[in-house]
C-alpha cells in the first residue's frame, strides 16, 4: 500500500505534535506541523531575548553619549573617512565567540550649510550678478584680499565684481624690406573694474558639526572669452583641506568614544 504525499505530511505533523514543538534555542522557538516550519516566539515574550537595534545619528556628541551610556566591553567601531561615517558594533564578538553584530550605532556627519556652499561654488562659472549675490548672501563669513594681500571690505568686493568691464584692443605691426614684407597682429582683452577686484575670497565655515571652523580660500578669476565676463572661484588646497578634515574627524571621534570602543579605519561587513 502506497501513501500519498498528503498522508505522509499528516503523519509527520501528527508526530511533531506528539513529540512537542519547542527547540533548545536561546530565543524561544517552536516547530509547527505545517511542513516542520520553525517559528520565533520572541514577540510573545514579556521582553526580548537579547538587546539589539541600531542608533542612527548625525551628531557626534550624541553618539559619544550613547556609547558611554552603553559602556559595552568589546565594542568596535569602523571609520570611513571618505564618507565621514562611523559604524559601532556592540556585539561583534571575537573569533572564539562571534556575535550577531546587529546591535549598532551609526554616525554619518552632515555638512553644514556653509560647507555645502564651499563645495558647490568651487569651479562654478558665474555671471557678475551671480557672484555678487553669492558674496552678499554669505558676507558675514566672507573676507576679501587684494593681489597684494591687503584686506578689502566686502562692500568694495561686491562693487568691484558688479562693475567689471571688458576692454579689447588690437595692435598691428608692418615691416617692409627690399625683398620681403612682414605683418603681425596682436589682440589684447582685459577685464577692468572701477574698484579693485579681489584676488581671493576667504570663507570661514565649520565643515561638520563637532569639528573646528576653518578658512577656505578661493582664488578669483575672470574669463574674458565672451561678450560678458564670466567669473570662477577656485578652492585653493582643496585636497589637503579635505584630508585635514578627515583626520580631525578621526581625532574628535577617538576622543568621544575611544575609551569605550576600539576604533579602526575602514569598513566591516559582518556577513
Amino acid at each position: 500500500m502506497s501513501l500519498t504525499k498528503e498522508a505522509i505530511q499528516l503523519i509527520t505533523d501528527t508526530a511533531l505534535e506528539a513529540a512537542g514543538k519547542s527547540l533548545p534555542t536561546q530565543t524561544i522557538t517552536v516547530v509547527l506541523p505545517d511542513g516542520a516550519q520553525v517559528v520565533n516566539l520572541e514577540k510573545y515574550q514579556a521582553g526580548r531575548s537579547r538587546f539589539r537595534g541600531t542608533l542612527s545619528t548625525s551628531s557626534l556628541a550624541d553618539l559619544g553619549a550613547h556609547v558611554a551610556d552603553r559602556n559595552v566591553q568589546g565594542a568596535k567601531g569602523f571609520i570611513d573617512q571618505d564618507e565621514m561615517t562611523c559604524v559601532l558594533m556592540f556585539n561583534i564578538g571575537t573569533d572564539v565567540a562571534p556575535g550577531h553584530a546587529d546591535d549598532r550605532a551609526v554616525l554619518k556627519l552632515k555638512p553644514t550649510a556653509g560647507y555645502k556652499a564651499v563645495q558647490a561654488i568651487d569651479g562654478r562659472a558665474m555671471s557678475q550678478k551671480d557672484l555678487s549675490d553669492w558674496i552678499e548672501d554669505w558676507n558675514t563669513v566672507l573676507s576679501a584680499t587684494s593681489e597684494a594681500g591687503e584686506i578689502m571690505s566686502i562692500v568694495k568686493a561686491i562693487a568691484a565684481v558688479r562693475t567689471i568691464t571688458i576692454k579689447a584692443s588690437s595692435e598691428n605691426e608692418h615691416a617692409v624690406g627690399e625683398t620681403s614684407a612682414c605683418r603681425s597682429s596682436m589682440d589684447q582683452i582685459e577685464a577692468r573694474s572701477k574698484e579693485t577686484l579681489p584676488a581671493n575670497l576667504v570663507f570661514l565655515a565649520v565643515p561638520f558639526e563637532g569639528l573646528q571652523s576653518r578658512d577656505f580660500i578661493f582664488r578669483v578669476s575672470v574669463i574674458t572669452s565672451g561678450a560678458q565676463p564670466v567669473l570662477k572661484l577656485r578652492w585653493v588646497g582643496e585636497e589637503v583641506q579635505r584630508e585635514e578634515i578627515a583626520q580631525e574627524f578621526k581625532s574628535v571621534l577617538d576622543a568621544a568614544v575611544g575609551a569605550h570602543a576600539k576604533l579602526t579605519l575602514g569598513t566591516f561587513d559582518p556577513k
